[in-house]
């Protein structure tokens, strides 16, 4: 990370400054602007939900203005990152505008406003790209019919939107599991010299991120909000699909398919196939079940899940880089 940092190939100065003024501008908006975000109304029947009342939510708006701006200070815009910077954008605000509402938005608003999202996001990349990707694990490469990638496309980006947003639950831990998959996606892109804009790109999204963990640490003072979850998740699965292997999303961002993922499969069992005992024993998100069916600590949900990513990511990663 710290090559493609200071490499004079990958930017140097431009980009050091880019990250610099990302995370300057996230950490000073939210420090000005914290207190006209609208205000959490606690969640009755999630564990602690109760503590969330009253702090400023949708901080995520912040954050991703401070990284579309920084954005465009480190690369040269193109139609292509463009539409990504849309698409991430539009996704904040519906996420923002579903938190500053009184009464929140309905499953299947948001589902369908999700799926034009996700659509759009696997039109684009598959437009100035190709549908190939590479098996890293096996390092063989793919060419599939651009209908079949668009689909799965959009499912990667449907998915990742609903799980990053599932595991906003935990001061801290959205944030984290966010950053680590991101370093993983950076990684492989720099390995597999994909695309060295997109690199500069992330490492201005991790820096708007750390700004933000700065205050939503535990205790948190703020709240990302859906403005930041699903907007995160937007940028996660666009920067695996760029990597050329978005099987990778699998391994590198585990912890969050998991922890996010089986609430909706557990939802999903339940309401459709009528599974009224399925997952029965298992609170969900899986962070709710660890805090109150384990008694771990907020400290502790988001360090073991962090350190358990980072294992499966340093394991995966020594296999594709044999």
């Amino acid at each position: 990370m710290l090559e493609i940092l200071f490499n004079g190939k990958y930017g140097g100065i431009e980009t050091a400054v880019g990250v610099a003024i990302a995370f300057f501008i996230a950490f000073v908006g939210i420090s000005v602007f914290k207190n006209v975000l609208p205000k959490d109304q606690g969640r009755e029947f999630a564990h602690n939900g109760t503590l969330s009342e009253g702090k400023p939510r949708g901080a995520g708006i912040i954050m991703i203005f401070a990284f579309v701006i920084s954005t465009v200070v480190v690369i040269s815009l193109d139609v292509e990152y463009i539409a990504y910077l849309l698409l991430i954008f539009g996704s904040m605000i519906t996420g923002y505008l579903d938190d500053a509402s009184s009464t929140p938005w309905s499953e299947l608003k948001k589902g369908i406003l999700d799926l034009i999202i996700s659509l759009g996001a696997a039109i684009s990349y598959w437009y100035y790209n190709s549908s190939k990707i590479v098996i890293a694990t096996l390092g063989v490469d793919i060419e599939l019919p651009a209908v079949v990638f668009i689909l799965l496309g959009t499912i990667l980006v449907w998915v990742s939107i609903n799980v990053t947003n599932c595991s906003d639950g935990v001061d801290g831990l959205c944030g984290s599991l966010t950053v680590i998959s991101l370093i993983s996606a950076l990684i492989l892109i720099h390995k597999l010299d994909c695309d060295e804009s997109f690199e500069k790109i992330l490492l201005v999204m991790i820096a708007s991120i750390l700004a933000y963990l700065w205050f939503n640490a535990s205790p948190s003072k703020l709240l990302m909000g859906d403005a930041g979850s699903r907007a995160l998740g937007v940028v996660l699965a666009i920067a695996f699909m760029k990597s050329t292997a978005p099987l990778m999303f699998i391994p590198c961002a585990l912890i969050i398919i998991i922890d996010g993922g089986l609430g909706l499969v557990k939802l999903s069992a339940i309401r459709y196939l009528k599974w009224k005992k399925f997952m029965a024993n298992v609170r969900t998100p899986i962070h709710d079940h660890m805090r109150k069916n384990k008694k771990w600590s907020d400290t502790q949900t988001v360090f073991r899940l962090c350190i358990l990513q980072i294992i499966v990511t340093v394991g995966i990663m020594a296999v594709v880089f044999k």
